[in-house]
């Protein structure tokens, strides 16, 4: 196959660069956003073939995000720091979604609206990680805030956590959030005993509860939807 020529060789109305400065970002393709991250391209081949390459290998930036180092290593001339620049860009993507949820003072309705919130950001992810809504007495989203300490296996220290956070920012409701790395979100009976301490404490505190949502590969099991809360 032919490769195209060094991209500084091309119209300039071609360049991926000047492209996304006249026209803005969203009139380039996703290779071309990708070859605008990787900068320049290898002996023989220039970043937009690079980057079409990539693609067609991945097929999409969502598993583009979550794949081992070891799969970026079929390349030639992708090098670590060019991985670290795609899979930031990825992160701040998932990150944005999140700042701009909360910026806005969405209003939650559903557990569906709820999920649509953070699913971009936990559902591929390797590790477990646990976030809290605060709400408003409105149900609009005040911040949002991960967990760092304790498991849902050992829950006292994160239940404990969980509401210093909604008392520190005056919160009224909470959705609880945590994610399973293995894809599967159906509870498991540690799942079930957390959601039964932490509406205990939520009654306690008078801070509402109003779901505890498990997120995975391609869904999420809402406690509240199936009325366990």
């Amino acid at each position: 196959m032919n490769k195209l020529p060094a991209i500084k060789l091309w119209p300039e109305k071609d360049r991926p660069r000047e492209k996304l400065f006249k026209s803005g970002e969203h009139a380039l393709s996703d290779t071309e956003l990708l070859a605008i991250l990787l900068g320049n391209g290898t002996r023989g081949e220039n970043a937009v073939d690079l980057a079409r390459r990539i693609y067609l290998k991945f097929g999409s930036f969502r598993k583009m995000s979550h794949v081992d180092m070891r799969d970026w290593k079929g390349f030639r001339g992708l090098g670590s720091a060019k991985v670290a620049k795609i899979k930031a860009a990825l992160e701040i993507g998932r990150r944005f979604g999140e700042e701009q949820a909360r910026d806005s003072r969405v209003k939650i309705r559903s557990s569906k609206e709820a999920a649509l919130v953070l699913m971009p950001r936990m559902r591929d992810l390797k590790n477990e990680i646990f976030k809290v809504l605060l709400l408003d007495s409105e149900n609009r989203i005040i911040e949002i805030v991960e967990i760092e300490e304790g498991t849902v296996n050992q829950a006292c220290p994160m239940i404990r956590e969980v509401f210093q956070k909604a008392l520190q920012y005056f919160a009224a409701s909470i959705i609880c959030f945590h994610n399973h790395p293995s894809g599967n979100y159906r509870p498991s009976p540690e799942d079930k005993n957390f959601t039964e301490q932490l509406i205990c404490a939520s009654r306690a505190l008078q801070i509402k509860t109003l779901d505890h949502i498990i997120i995975g590969k391609n869904g999420y099991f809402s406690f509240a939807d199936r009325g366990m809360i």
